[in-house]
């Protein structure tokens, strides 16, 4: 179907006004429809409106995905509808410890899905970045409040972060007294591991 024969579908079917050149905009991703119009779109279509989603990021794109109205979601995770509804429009998750784990048992998400969409990805870089430069036990509580995940898990996975990231230290600094590496590359060496400490926590939980 053509952008033009969609835009008449959701007219027809749906009473929405919505031009070719839109839907084409929808298409490139270069804008986002609207719930309802993600629906009429889905049912023109004859789909899913979770099919016509990439990879989902936002809390709202995976409930949409998962065809959950925003109340239903609301009563299943232990919130008024209008307090979810902020939350979800701010992109910043503000439930507590049992809240979050029943948004993520709700909507299928894995702990890493759950960070990225709570807006949480960088909160947990700082409090990576932190624990594997200084003592590591002290952001355990922290990090399970961020990440829907065993305790244990994550305790575990801090020690084996800082455990890396110090071997990685003293080895870089071992090379730079004996020559062998040039100037800076111990701190380049420690930057680039910070930089990439999310993707490693990760990682990590997965071995």
């Amino acid at each position: 179907m053509a952008p033009g024969h969609v835009a008449y579908g959701l007219g027809a079917q749906y009473g929405l006004r919505i031009s070719a050149e839109t839907v084409a905009a929808w298409e490139r991703g270069m804008q986002m429809p609207s719930e309802y119009e993600l629906t009429a779109l889905a049912g023109v279509l004859w789909c899913a409106p979770g099919e016509l989603l990439t990879a989902a990021r936002t809390l709202r794109e995976h409930r949409v995905a998962r065809e959950l109205a925003a109340d239903e979601l609301a009563g299943m995770v232990g919130l008024a509808t209008q307090a979810y509804l902020r939350m979800e429009e701010s992109g910043r998750w503000r439930g507590n410890e049992r809240q979050s784990a029943a948004l993520s048992e709700a909507l299928g998400l894995t702990p890493a899905e759950f960070v990225t969409a709570t807006g949480r990805t960088e909160e947990l870089a700082e409090l990576l970045r932190n624990a594997v430069t200084s003592r590591w036990q002290a952001y355990v509580r922290p990090v399970a409040k961020l990440v829907p995940a065993d305790r244990q898990v994550i305790q575990a996975v801090l020690e084996r972060l800082h455990s890396d990231y110090q071997a990685l230290m003293v080895s870089t600094l071992s090379w730079s007294s004996t020559g062998t590496e040039r100037a800076g590359s111990t701190g380049d060496a420690g930057r680039a591991f910070l930089a990439q400490v999310v993707e490693r926590f990760w990682l990590t939980a997965d071995d």
